[in-house]
C-alpha cells in the first residue's frame, strides 16, 4: 500500500525536522511537505531530510493540503498532518490500520480521546472543537469528539468528495461530504502534546473564534445544501 503524508507548514523550522524524523520509515511512501512562504529555512530543513518540498504561496491551510493531494504520486492512501509537533508523527499506524483492514475509509485522530499533557489544547479551542462535534452529531448522525488535523483517507476516496474548501472549513469539509456521501469514517484517540512555536489560529482568542464561527456556520450551510442532493454513493 502506498502511503502519502501530505504536510502543511509555515514557519514550522523548530519543528519540522522531529517531524519528519519520526515518520515511520516502513510505512511512508512519500513526504509531502507544503510551504507557504516560510522565511525561517522551513524547506530547507524539509528538503534535506528528504522530503518532496511544493511551495505553495496561496494562503489558506485548505489550500496547502489541496496541492498536497493533487501532488500525490498515485498513492493509496493521504495522510495528513500538522508539522508543529503537536500530534505524533510515530502513531500513524493507528490512523492506517482500519484503512488497511478495510473497515474504514476515512479515520480521525481525535486530540480529546487521550490524556493529554495540560495546555496542549487551549480551552477555547476545546470548547470549539466539542461544540462542532455536537452539531455534526446532531445533523449528521455521525459520532465524534474532535476536528483534529491528524487524519487519513483512501485516495480515490477524498478525491471524489471534490473538496474545494481552501481554508480552516477544510478539515470539515472532508467529514461532512464523507458523511453525506456514505463513507466509513472512524475516529481513534491519539496523543497530542504543546505545539512548537506559536498557533496561528488557537494561539489567540480572536483567531479561535474566527475559525469557530467559520466551521459552524459552514456545518449548517452544508447540511441544508446537500440534504436534498446528497453526494455520490460509494462504489
Amino acid at each position: 500500500m502506498r502511503v502519502s503524508v501530505v504536510i502543511p507548514t509555515h514557519n514550522e523550522a523548530q519543528s519540522i525536522g522531529r517531524v519528519l524524523a519520526d515518520l515511520p520509515a516502513d510505512i511512508v511512501t512519500e513526504v509531502l511537505v507544503v510551504d507557504s512562504n516560510s522565511t525561517d529555512g522551513t524547506p530547507e530543513i524539509a528538503s534535506k531530510m528528504g522530503a518532496r518540498v511544493l511551495h505553495e504561496p496561496r494562503r489558506g491551510y485548505g489550500q496547502a493540503c489541496l496541492t498536497g493531494l493533487a501532488s500525490a504520486s498515485t498513492p493509496d492512501v493521504v495522510v495528513f498532518l500538522d508539522g508543529d509537533y503537536s500530534d505524533r508523527p510515530a502513531e500513524l499506524p493507528l490512523l492506517l490500520a482500519p484503512i488497511i483492514d478495510g473497515r474504514a475509509d476515512i479515520t480521525l485522530g481525535s486530540r480529546l480521546g487521550k490524556q493529554s499533557i495540560r495546555g496542549a489544547l487551549p480551552w477555547h479551542a476545546a470548547f470549539g472543537n466539542r461544540l462542532a462535534a455536537f452539531l455534526i452529531r446532531l445533523l449528521y448522525g455521525l459520532k465524534i469528539s474532535d476536528l483534529g488535523p491528524f487524519r487519513a483517507g483512501r485516495a480515490d476516496v477524498l478525491r471524489r468528495l471534490d473538496l474545494q474548501e481552501t481554508t480552516y472549513g477544510w478539515a470539515v469539509e472532508i467529514i461532512l461530504k464523507g458523511t453525506l456521501g456514505g463513507f466509513r469514517i472512524i475516529e481513534l484517540p491519539v496523543s497530542y502534546y504543546p505545539r512548537i512555536g506559536k498557533s496561528k489560529i488557537s494561539g489567540t482568542l480572536r483567531g479561535t473564534l474566527g475559525a469557530a464561527w467559520f466551521i459552524l456556520s459552514l456545518i449548517v450551510r452544508y447540511y441544508f445544501r446537500n440534504r436534498r442532493t446528497g453526494m455520490p454513493r460509494p462504489a
